[in-house]
């Protein structure tokens, strides 16, 4: 399943899970949600500035975002930690991601991605974000 089909299922979650109450966020945890989705817009900008972008630093961006992430998670629990250990489950993948040329054996199992996952990536942070900022308005 891609990395943007899993955020939107998980957001659908979310977004359902506090509608019927069952997730009530508390303020700190409101206040956690809204660095990390600020954190999530720092580390990945628009797509025509990443795309512009050389492969290494879009690589950097999305490792950034994802520690973002598991940085929040740190600093929560329950509801909000289940969905931001779900998040960075999902865009675990950019770990195993190398821009650097290297041979294969040499490399720890880390493997070149084709140019349209660093989009999807990308768009899934995008995606996360945005739901984020909508979690804390809500």
């Amino acid at each position: 399943m891609a990395i943007v089909t899993r955020v939107d299922d998980l957001v659908e979650e979310a977004e359902r899970l506090i509608r019927d109450q069952v997730w009530i966020l508390s303020p700190r945890h409101r206040a956690v949600i809204a660095k990390a989705a600020l954190d999530l817009h720092t580390a990945v900008g628009a797509s025509q500035i990443q795309e512009a972008l050389p492969l290494r630093e879009r690589l950097e961006n999305l490792r950034e975002a994802l520690a973002a992430v598991a940085i929040a998670l740190a600093h929560v629990h329950g509801h909000t930690a289940w969905f931001l250990g779900a998040a960075a489950t999902t865009l675990t993948p950019v770990l195993h991601w190398r821009a650097l040329p290297a041979e294969d054996s040499h490399a720890f199992g880390a493997v070149a991605p084709a140019p349209h996952q660093y989009a999807e990536a990308e768009e899934a942070v995008r995606r996360l974000q945005r739901a984020l900022a909508r979690l804390v308005s809500a």
